[in-house]
């Protein structure tokens, strides 16, 4: 090496590190009490250090990030943190996925995550950038205010913009995530498994430009502002944080254009409206008018589709504003708009990567059924998944090597797929139900390589053909399957980990809808090397950090891990074929009895005539 190419690796090496900062971020989770989000109704909501919302995690490109997560609840309760959309790569127990890739954090304990650049994951040390979020991962806590966004802005920006703002969407229940699984959910009382319907939609701002703070900005909903100057371009992050809802995106008397798609840059899109399922995220560029004389709406509305029945205390229709001066009359050019299907998979990443092809391909259906105990439940491939008592991770580090590798360590009910290291891996997803659902796959962002409105369908503009050879398929980490429909993606094994796959309506999660793809169990003992404390979590509270997803060194003796229900069997059974012959009895009983003293009370009142 020459002394000229010396000097300029070490110039660069220096920096690199005169630019990068290790961000530590210590965070005391809780209650926070008196929180009224929508002006209707007051209660508590889920807070950091005391208080509410969350604070905005924004970090650049070369920047490690260590979230120092402190169970600060008090009251017994258990906490985990994700974020969303972060690779974990080797420090898979990063994850933040309870039951999968850690044991809750008990009350009064911690976990210093690292989700961005750790030192421990050195083959993608600074290869995400983008827009991402923040949230609980056990108990629903992010439906009770556990959610934020987290920016990681790239050192060189593909597209050039004056401003940068964030724009969060989220739902608002006022009865707590635990209330209503129990109470409303899964119950006897729900035997169609109606999902909890929102109180109201959320849309509040913040301003997340590179070198400034991070802030929220004053307000929300009608009450919520963004103010433009003339001339200037602006990127708007939209952050999808609901437990349920649906969004349509637009803005009147603006163009907007997509830029990203779940952190992947993709080539510039013009786009009238977007819709926004639970978890996604895009960015757009929007460029300010010069004319200056009115403000313009802002439209966020809930789209009625995800929801059983529309109460008429819920408003659909969410509207703030970009305003270029106070005072301004309201300009309108596009009140209303149809709801059309927006193609996602028309979108083209800026980085391209051809076709995978798919060394091995996994099927998975789902649905919801009522079971044996008369509540309704999610499952795929007629099996509701329980959340195992030993982590997944720890299964997969713990049990012998060729014992792992079966998808029965994980649990009966653990929907457990196991793939061999660096294979290129499909997974298809059939949608039997009649209704949307969001699955996102942690440690990844997968190639969205086919996409039908009705699977069965014999019409190729609704079911087409899955085209093998594409040139550059959109990759993201949340994609929206269609009711009655499928969506195939693949990606490369090259992760080891135990990475969950769930529908992200956070009631479908909770109802079983759900699946972990465990990665290369091999690669995982070989290299995954766990800290002893979150072992310590888990035996403090009594829970297994070895063998089966029972704690057991076993392929069929699962200890005391919670079985499932049942499904209902179809036809008569004996019980059944008893019941109404029982009912077919009392009713003649009835009837005979009827007629008996109908003729007695006949009789006696000729007899009274005469």
């Amino acid at each position: 090496m020459t002394f000229l190419t010396t000097s300029v690796a070490l110039i660069i090496l220096l920096w690199s590190c005169a630019v990068a900062e290790h961000v530590i971020l210590y965070w005391n989770v809780g209650w926070v009490e008196n929180v009224n989000l929508d002006g209707l109704f007051t209660r508590r909501a889920i807070g950091i250090n005391g208080f509410y919302p969350p604070p905005i995690i924004m970090i650049n490109q070369t920047d490690s990030l260590t979230i120092n997560f402190k169970n600060a609840f008090s009251d017994g309760r258990g906490t985990a943190l994700h974020s969303h959309g972060m690779f974990f790569n080797n420090t898979g127990y990063f994850d933040g996925a309870a039951s999968i890739t850690q044991c809750p954090i008990p009350d009064g304990e911690s976990i210093a995550y690292q989700p961005h650049n750790s030192p421990h994951s050195p083959a993608i040390r600074q290869e995400q950038w983008g827009t991402y979020w923040t949230h609980g991962h056990y108990d629903g806590q992010y439906v009770d205010g556990l959610r934020t966004p987290a920016i990681i802005h790239a050192t060189n920006e593909l597209y050039k913009y004056d401003d940068d703002y964030t724009i969060i969407l989220a739902d608002w229940y006022h009865r707590e995530h635990h209330d209503l699984v129990v109470n409303e959910l899964i119950n006897v009382k729900n035997p169609l498994g109606n999902d909890p319907v929102p109180q109201s939609g959320l849309v509040y701002f913040a301003h997340t430009a590179k070198g400034a703070t991070a802030e929220y900005l004053p307000g929300y909903n009608e009450n919520a502002t963004l103010f433009f100057e003339p001339g200037k371009t602006y990127r708007l992050r939209l952050i999808n944080m609901a437990a349920i809802s649906k969004f349509q995106f637009w803005i009147e008397g603006h163009e907007m254009s997509i830029i990203e798609a779940d952190g992947v840059d993709v080539e510039e899109v013009p786009v009238d409206k977007i819709d926004l399922a639970v978890a996604q995220r895009y960015s757009v560029l929007v460029h300010a008018r010069n004319d200056t004389s009115r403000n313009w709406p802002v439209h966020v509305n809930l789209d009625p589709v995800m929801f059983s029945k529309v109460p008429k205390s819920l408003q659909l229709n969410i509207t703030s504003a970009i305003a270029y001066k106070e005072g301004n009359p309201m300009g309108s050019d596009r009140p209303t708009i149809y709801y059309d299907y927006f193609d996602d998979t028309a979108l083209v990443p800026v980085i391209s990567q051809p076709q995978l092809p798919a060394d091995v391909s996994f099927v998975r259906s789902f649905d919801w059924n009522t079971f044996s105990n008369g509540k309704d439940y999610a499952f795929v491939n007629d099996t509701i998944f329980i959340p195992p008592l030993t982590p997944s991770l720890f299964t997969a580090l713990s049990m012998p090597t060729n014992e792992s590798k079966l998808p029965i360590a994980y649990g009966p009910n653990g929907n457990a797929i196991v793939v061999e290291h660096m294979k290129s891996f499909e997974i298809v997803l059939l949608n039997l139900g009649k209704l949307g659902h969001p699955f996102h796959l942690h440690g990844h962002q997968f190639q969205v390589v086919h996409r039908s409105q009705n699977f069965k369908s014999d019409d190729p503009a609704i079911n087409p053909v899955k085209k093998e050879g594409q040139v550059n398929p959109l990759r993201r980490d949340t994609v929206q399957v269609p009711a009655g429909g499928s969506v195939s993606i693949r990606m490369v094994a090259d992760n080891p980990g135990a990475w969950i796959l769930h529908c992200h309506i956070d009631w479908h999660l909770a109802a079983g809808l759900a699946m972990v793809v465990i990665e290369a169990p091999e690669k995982i003992q070989e290299n995954l090397q766990v800290p002893f404390y979150l072992f310590q979590q888990c035996q403090q509270q009594g829970l297994p950090v070895s063998g089966n997803a029972g704690g057991f060194q076993s392929l069929k003796d699962f200890g005391a891990l919670p079985l499932a229900p049942t499904p209902l069997k179809s036809g008569c059974t004996i019980y059944t074929v008893v019941t109404i012959l029982a009912c077919a009895f009392a009713a003649l009983l009835g009837n005979g009895t009827v007629i008996l003293y109908s003729s007695r009370y006949s009789n006696d009142a000729n007899e009274d005539e005469e």
